[in-house]
């Protein structure tokens, strides 16, 4: 008699009965996926709120939230308590997370000599820097509970490397606030980081002796800086530092002018070693074993060679991940491989989501403050677009097919390239928009080309480079893979030279990834009846940076630049020692508009009359705003336009304007202001009292 086997169970899919046979599916179906969005909602939910909230709030919500997962195990309620659950979950991890980082450091104002052990040295195309743990400033004898992060003295030719203690004269600044409310917030970064101080040296470093065995971090620095010294004594050049990125993570080496036309190309992801380069690095593995293993056929007797190649992959991809710094990226790409890797050890099918949302808990477990980030927010969205549109065409004929000959293979491989590309770029898009303020338009067309050459050229000739350098001979597989990335950067310049490669765009609301990612979600996850509204949700962010009225003022964190908007166009008033990065963010922040100096001699309109001391912005008969352009005192000009705005401090009171002058930012970070109203919002204001946040003027939040 004909049997027919059963069909292959899924991983899964023996579930018991009773209590557990009612939890097991929350985990292990694709609703695993919703608890991952609840945790994640928990996580951003937490960093919206203004203050630090009480600890006593996440364990009553946490109670609350078990008790009535418990109560509604038995019915149709328990998807929804499970899922406020894991909010609550995700809350309460991103504050332990806060709450075990270490405090804030005071730093002198003045020049300090600080000895430290190093961790990590970034070769940057104008020097140097190096990140010091375990410091302490001359004269203060206490180590410091935070790194330092320290860019070398131009003259300083010393070659130190990761583990060594050395001495140095620096002059060392807390993180800086953003350069306007909402901008990118640095000293939130630098927080989680665990860095205290950015600086630069004022001299030479010095070497200490030190009988300190380097802790593995150290050690995997060193390596690390081993095989960038390598590579760029074997290439050089453009071809090495972006080689050296490729194989360590670390691009600060690589010119501007190149990463610009490969951002504008929509190629800088190649640079950032990610889910893709882990992907190739495992994948490689796979193959080479299985093919090893397929020579000797009586050892396939007693192994699985499947089994055993994917182990090994996963193992390639996890050290790969540790040697080029274990960005968010490569902890998603290696936790997916991790538990696809489990379910062929257990004979199971595993569904892309279900890795997808494994990953993502795991991620925000360890790392929570990772949601607020391009890499995180990129990365997933990405591979979670591509899943659900590689699930609707994997019965067309896009799908591989035996029968197929070889011309028919290459262009149906060619075409999915394409289409993997653009969809790529589609669901990342607002994401891009929001945080770089720029859209590459021609990606898709650069990543069918780059891509491929990546994967099958640059990588495999690089991981040989890595295999090889033991025995010195690298430079064999380098020449070729500086040929490969030779052809991506030429590519790359030739895309971006393309008219409207990559647009300027204004700066999008805050909630922006927070609808983008809503709308992803609805569009891949929901039934057709909601994905209308996950576009809707989706184009929400850059409709509104469209439509939403653009401040009239900007004032830097550190009163040292004001910046005015008149008729399409950015007017700019520094001090010579104003900030280049404020600056910088201010114009990339701006979209299309342009930046004039302002200056009181020559006024941009007709709007703005200056005399010696001030210049007037609106109408005579009531003025919008008074620039007062140095010091002196208030009086004579209070009362005459609601807002009185100056870089230097001014003398005297009054209670009929508002008056903003250089203590202003001192005590509350940049400022945006509105003229009608006026509306005025300061950084302290958008972000709160939280424990990253830091001004001169004031203390930190506990």
């Amino acid at each position: 008699m004909l049997q027919v086997p059963p069909p292959a169970p899924t991983l899964g899919a023996d579930r018991p009965s009773g209590l557990i046979g009612r939890v097991l599916p929350a985990v292990a179906t694709p609703s695993l996926m919703g608890l991952a969005v609840a945790f994640g909602g928990g996580v951003a939910l937490y960093f919206a709120l203004d203050r630090e909230p009480a600890s006593w709030v996440a364990i009553a919500a946490g109670l609350i939230a078990a008790g009535l997962a418990v109560l509604t195990v038995r019915t149709t309620l328990f998807a929804l308590t499970a899922a406020l659950l894991a909010a609550t979950a995700g809350f309460s991890a991103a504050m332990l997370r806060t709450a075990a980082q270490p405090p804030l450091l005071d730093l002198p104002a003045r020049a300090v000599t600080v000895e430290g052990v190093v961790v990590s040295v970034d070769i940057l195309p104008e020097g140097r820097r190096v990140r010091l743990t375990g410091a302490t400033l001359l004269g203060e004898g206490a180590k410091l509970p935070r790194d330092l992060r320290i860019r070398l003295h131009r003259s300083d030719l010393e070659q130190v490397l990761p583990g060594e203690r050395v001495r140095v004269r620096a002059l060392i600044r807390p993180p800086a606030p953003p350069a306007s409310p909402g901008a990118f917030d640095f000293q939130r970064h630098a927080f989680f980081l665990g860095l205290g101080g950015v600086g630069f040296a004022l001299a030479p470093a010095e070497r200490l002796p030190s009988a300190n065995i380097p802790r593995t971090s150290a050690s995997l620095a060193a390596l690390r800086q081993t095989i960038i010294q390598r590579v760029l004594a074997a290439l050089g050049g453009t071809e090495g530092s972006v080689a050296a990125a490729l194989l360590t993570g670390q691009r600060q080496a690589i010119p501007e002018p190149v990463l610009e036309d490969l951002r504008r190309a929509g190629l800088a992801h190649l640079l950032a070693v990610s889910g893709l380069h882990i992907g190739i690095v495992a994948g490689l593995a796979y193959l080479v074993c299985r093919f090893a293993l397929a020579l000797w056929p009586p050892l396939l007797l007693h192994l699985s060679a499947k089994k055993v190649a994917a182990v090994v992959g996963v193992a390639a991809g996890f050290g790969y991940m540790l040697l080029t710094g274990s960005q968010v990226p490569m902890r998603r790409a290696v936790a997916m491989a991790a538990l696809v890797a489990l379910a062929v050890l257990l004979d199971r099918r595993l569904s892309a989501l279900r890795a997808l949302a494994f990953a993502a808990l795991v991620v925000l477990t360890l790392q929570p403050e990772a949601l607020l980030g391009a890499s995180f927010q990129m990365s997933f969205a990405a591979v979670l677009a591509l899943v659900a549109v590689w699930e609707g065409v994997r019965r067309s004929w896009l799908s591989p097919r035996r029968e197929r000959g070889l011309p028919a293979r290459l262009a149906v491989g060619f075409v999915a390239v394409l289409l993997t590309s653009l969809v790529a770029s589609a669901a990342t898009a607002p994401f891009v928009a929001h945080h770089f303020q720029r859209v590459p338009l021609y990606g898709p067309v650069a990543n069918a080309v780059a891509v491929p050459l990546t994967s099958f050229w640059i990588m495999p000739w690089g991981l040989l480079a890595l295999a090889l350098m033991p025995l010195g001979l690298e430079p064999l597989a380098l020449a070729p893979m500086g040929w490969g990335i030779s052809a991506v950067v030429a590519v790359a310049e030739t895309v971006s030279s393309w008219p409207l490669a990559a647009p300027a765009l204004p700066a999008t609301p805050s909630w922006t990834p927070a609808a983008a990612a809503l709308g992803l979600v609805l569009l891949c996850l929901a039934r057709p009846v909601l994905k209308p509204l996950g576009l809707v949700v989706l184009a929400a962010g850059p409709l509104a940076a469209v439509l939403s009225p653009q401040p009239d003022v900007l004032i830097a964190p550190d009163g040292r630049a004001l910046a005015l908007r008149l008729e399409g166009s950015w007017h700019l008033l520094a001090r010579p020692d104003a900030d280049r990065f404020v600056l910088a963010q201010w114009r990339q922040r701006a979209g299309d508009l342009p930046f004039h100096p302002l200056s009181p001699r020559l006024p941009p309109s007709p709007a703005i009359r200056c005399d010696g001391t001030a210049c007037l912005i609106g109408p005579d008969e009531r003025p919008n705003a008074i620039l007062v352009l140095r010091e002196g005192a208030v009086a004579p000009w209070c009362g005459r336009a609601p807002l009185i705005l100056s870089l230097e401090p001014v003398r005297g009171r009054c209670a009929a304007s508002i008056v903003l002058d250089r203590f202003a930012p001192w005590r509350n970070g940049a400022y945006a202001i509105w003229f009608e109203g006026p509306e005025i919002v300061s950084d302290a204001a958008w972000r709160g009292e939280r424990p990253w946040v830091r001004f001169p003027g004031r203390r930190p939040a506990e």
